[in-house]
């Protein structure tokens, strides 16, 4: 059987913090504001990979009550959500992410950004597609306010 996930994730850009997308650290003033790294391109991906199995999502699993997640790299977290499906039979066909933005200009990380998130989940690389589109300067993400991005995963389930 196989199942589908969505994720969303948006986080307020903040001064003095590094702004990291897929486990990449692209150069830029201000970076994401968060308990973790904050880093949205991951997180999307963690809340579909959770949604396709119905497994809750990253504020129950990994709550930013818990110091243990303070400032943890969201590459960590990606780890044990991979953990979570691969102990429900779980194995991942595909993600499709975008990341949404005003600034920075994204294009020539998106490779970097893919290859790292498939070599953190475990899969060829022509297995996860990132892409960035800019919202035209419209709402809070046009305004520079905040980054966000969506994630679809396609996962296959070996029932017990």
């Amino acid at each position: 059987m196989t199942r589908t996930g969505l994720g969303f994730d948006l986080h307020p850009l903040a001064d003095g913090r590094a702004l990291v997308l897929g486990g990449i650290t692209v150069p830029a003033a201000r970076g994401l504001g968060g308990h973790s790294d904050a880093d949205v391109l991951t997180h999307a991906v963690c809340e579909a990979l959770l949604g396709a199995l119905a497994l809750g999502d990253l504020g129950r699993l990994f709550p930013d009550s818990d110091e243990r997640y303070r400032g943890v790299s969201s590459l960590a977290l990606l780890r044990g959500v991979m953990e979570l499906v691969r102990a429900r039979g779980g194995s991942l066909v595909n993600v499709d992410a975008t990341v949404i933005c005003q600034a920075p200009r994204l294009a020539a990380f998106l490779p970097d950004m893919a290859r790292q998130l498939a070599s953190t989940i475990e899969v060829d690389a022509d297995r996860v597609s990132v892409k960035a589109k800019s919202p035209e300067h419209l709402g809070l993400l046009g305004r520079e306010e905040g980054i966000a991005a969506l994630a679809v995963v396609s996962v296959d389930v070996t029932p017990p």
